[in-house]
């Protein structure tokens, strides 16, 4: 791989040593804390999928410690109304009026925890934010913040009482991450960072980042400059989705494309880079498309796995 080239911005040192910071507040997920940052870098969204107690919760509330802005978490319950994600109007009997009273989706980070729990009335209103960058209530629209970014959980573990996404609404997240066990070795880093927080030795992050360096870093994310061969590698893995496979009944879309080309641009910034490599792309390839792609009913029943086939894709696109 290229050697990294130093970007001159400042902001790219700040981001950076944000990361290498959460990195030690979470461990053993240092992927999804990568792919946090990239989703608030690119102005998406993240499914996150694992068990129980693998910090996922704690993963964007240590973000969240680390960006001048506000967090809100919300229990996804098969009783929520759509009213308690986006507001409703109050009202006021002493004019007879009524008053919008925002609900927890306007704050900047939002963590849907367990989305697959809440019937689609509810996983609508979500989506609609994370797709419009707005909330309508009756007739009236209501534009969410500029810095807005959505970590939705899901337990694989527990399928009773559960409301599976729609296919064409996780088409609106920019990532699937799954998360894993920790090794022995993790997990007693882990059991040590956890007697730190008890005694408050920690401390606070070494940099908070404001809205201003966050709308700087977007901007530089864009201007990382790729190549035509590479965007025709990106599109290529896209279409050989749709056409390679008798595995896969629908492929990804063009949301997937431009899913890819943000992250790699993402990736190559914070690895300090101004140029995208084939490398970023593969990087990122996997938490882009598995949750994009539908199998056939036959692969299903073969227990083909997603993981597969997406390695499949990559082998039959000539890298450039």
């Amino acid at each position: 791989m290229t050697e990294p080239l130093p970007l001159i911005s400042t902001t790219h040192s700040r981001v950076a040593a944000l990361l290498d910071w959460l990195h030690t507040r979470v461990i053993g997920q240092q992927e999804l804390m990568h792919r946090l940052v990239v989703a608030v870098l690119t102005k998406g969204h993240l499914l996150v999928q694992g068990a129980p107690g693998l910090a996922k919760t704690r993963a964007i509330k240590e973000l969240a410690r680390a960006i001048s802005g506000e967090f809100h978490r919300i229990q996804f319950t098969p009783d929520l109304l759509p009213s308690d994600v986006t507001g409703t109007d109050i009202y006021r009997p002493e004019d007879g009026s009524f008053s919008f009273q925002k609900g927890p989706i306007f704050h900047n980070l939002v963590l849907a925890d367990e989305v697959n729990r809440a019937p689609a009335k509810v996983q609508s209103a979500l989506l609609e934010g994370m797709g419009e960058h707005q909330v309508t209530v009756g007739r009236r629209t209501y534009a969410l913040p500029s810095l807005f970014m959505v970590m939705a959980t899901q337990n694989p573990i527990e399928q009773e009482g559960t409301y599976p996404l729609p296919e064409a609404q996780l088409d609106r997240f920019l990532m699937l991450v799954k998360v894993d066990y920790p090794t022995r070795e993790v997990e007693s880093s882990i059991l040590r960072i956890a007697r730190m927080d008890e005694t408050g030795d920690l401390g606070k992050p070494p940099v908070v980042l404001t809205p201003t360096e966050i709308e700087v870093a977007q901007r530089e994310v864009t201007e990382v400059y790729m190549s035509d061969a590479i965007e025709e590698y990106i599109v290529a893995l896209v279409t050989q989705s749709r056409d390679g496979s008798e595995d896969i009944e629908y492929g990804a879309s063009p949301r997937a494309t431009i899913a890819l080309d943000q992250c790699s641009r993402a990736n190559a910034w914070l690895d300090g880079r101004d140029f995208v490599s084939p490398e970023d792309v593969e990087s990122v390839l996997h938490d882009v498309l598995r949750h994009r792609l539908i199998l056939t009913f036959e692969a299903e029943a073969r227990g083909v796995a997603v993981e597969e086939l997406i390695d499949t894709i990559a082998t039959r696109v000539p890298v450039p």
